[in-house]
């Protein structure tokens, strides 16, 4: 014997993916579109209704009486023993049967019926016990209100398009000032200051402002006025650290006239640090203002990279170079140099050994086996003067790099390692060799293992690109 398996209870059918509605459905023009056309018709549909109710009324009642006079002198005739004549007829065929019931019981009433394809008006009354009635040609009274209908949709077809046509215009005029508005922002979020929306309307006093000109007029205000704090900051900055420099330099001579000893070498230490701190302030000055000029020329990546490496090891800080594939790059080396140089310095002071650095291409990778970077700066980016390190460093070192890979057009990237460890992405601008110009190199092995310690893995592809 076999029991039924009672289904379980508590679940819930599977849903089917919800289909996404097109992008340009959620703009104001769209909206403001479907807003007016959907009025339009409603307003036409409740006008033309009211306008076909009070015609048609109008036009039955007009043939209702003239039926009803008509059947009055008929009915005089009849009385009177007089021919009823072509209008009228006791008892005529085609005469509905409601309206000759009505008669039968003594009362007077109108009917609209066809009669061989034609409409017709009756009136019916008693007479003897028999239903007397009247027909009138109801033809022109019906085409009257079938061309009403007519007119009404046409007009309101024709005043839907015209209101719509309208009323995008007047929407498309508001969503392209908005559009130009939300442009600025962006441009202004992107760090060109300089970008403002300049609506006449905010302008000219005799003009009166719209919403859409309060909002563009206070964006300019807040651009001038964040323009205006962040080049006094960066004046500052570089005042700062310009009256630094000198008597900094004074100051590095005069401890290199110490006598030996542990108190001198903590002053040139200091000294050393805090010129070095100036120098980094001074470069920042530089990236802000913005007229940093570049050096462009074709180089090799991997020989580069293995300069900053070795130059890394000679101050102690033990690294690892991995060459996947070798490429050509169209950069400024020197800028190229900075950077490497404060990625992996930084690599170093607030991460954990060991420190490689991959070459793949025209992309090289910097990554430290630490904590990884701190929230803050995988959300925003580099900051000075802040960091979560304990105090060691003071975020300038980043923030330089990040200034350097801009002005050479390369694209900086942080990111964690979920296996533990932050990792620093740098991609350059590739150099692209015409067709029919030789190869060189190997591809690289699968597998290559890294070894520390040695100047290089030379292991570069030749596949380039044409």
């Amino acid at each position: 014997m076999t029991r039924a398996t009672p289904a379980r209870r508590g679940r819930r059918p599977r849903r089917g993916p919800r289909l996404r509605r097109p992008a340009w459905t959620a703009t104001l023009t769209w909206k403001a579109a479907v807003f007016i056309t959907v009025m339009c018709c409603a307003l036409a549909a409740l006008l033309g209704a009211l306008v076909h109710v009070s015609v048609t009324r109008q036009t039955v009642d007009q043939a209702r009486e003239k039926a009803l006079s008509k059947l009055e002198d008929v009915t005089e005739a009849y009385e009177a023993g007089e021919p009823t004549g072509r209008f009228g007829a006791v008892d005529p065929q085609g005469l509905p049967s409601e309206l000759r019931a009505l008669a039968l019981r003594g009362q007077r009433g109108t009917v609209v019926s066809d009669v061989d394809g034609r409409p017709a008006m009756w009136a019916a009354g008693p007479a003897d016990g028999r239903a007397l009635a009247v027909r009138i040609d109801y033809t022109l009274s019906a085409q009257t209100i079938m061309g009403l209908d007519r007119a009404i949709v046409g007009s309101s077809a024709l005043a839907i398009g015209a209101t719509l046509l309208v009323g995008a215009f007047s929407v498309t005029r508001v969503t392209r000032r908005l559009h130009l508005t939300a442009q600025v922002a962006r441009r202004i979020s992107a760090g060109d200051l300089d970008a403002r929306v300049n609506d006449p309307r905010t302008k000219d006093p005799s003009r009166c402002e719209d919403e859409v000109a309060t909002v563009s007029g206070a964006l300019d205000t807040m651009a001038s006025t964040l323009q205006g704090k962040l080049l006094s900051e960066q004046r500052f900055t570089a005042d700062v650290a310009h009256e630094l420099r000198t008597p900094l330099t004074g100051l590095s001579a005069a401890a290199e006239l110490l006598p030996p000893g542990r108190p001198s070498e903590l002053v040139r230490d200091r000294v050393h640090r805090m010129r070095a701190l100036t120098e980094d302030l001074l470069e920042i000055s530089r990236l802000d203002a913005g007229r940093e000029t570049v050096d462009l020329d074709i180089h090799e990546l991997a020989p580069l990279t293995e300069r900053v490496v070795r130059m890394a090891r000679s101050t102690g800080s033990e690294t690892d170079l991995l060459v996947v594939r070798g490429s050509s790059v169209e950069t400024d080396k020197r800028r190229l140099e900075r950077v490497l140089g404060n990625l992996i310095t930084n690599a170093h002071k607030h991460g954990a050994r060991p420190v490689v650095v991959t070459v793949d291409g025209p992309v090289v990778s910097v990554r430290d086996h630490g904590a990884g970077y701190p929230e803050y700066l995988l959300e925003h980016g580099p900051q000075r003067f802040r960091t979560e390190s304990g105090g060691k460093g003071h975020g300038l070192g980043l923030t330089i790099a990040v200034g350097q890979a801009a002005v050479i057009g390369a694209e900086l990237e942080f990111a964690n390692v979920p296996g533990g460890g932050a990792l620093a992405r740098l991609t350059l601008p590739e150099y692209v060799h015409l067709a029919g110009c030789p190869d060189a190199g190997l591809p690289a092995k699968p597998g290559t293992d890294m070894v520390p310690g040695i100047d290089m893995q030379h292991a570069e592809s030749t596949d380039k690109r044409t």
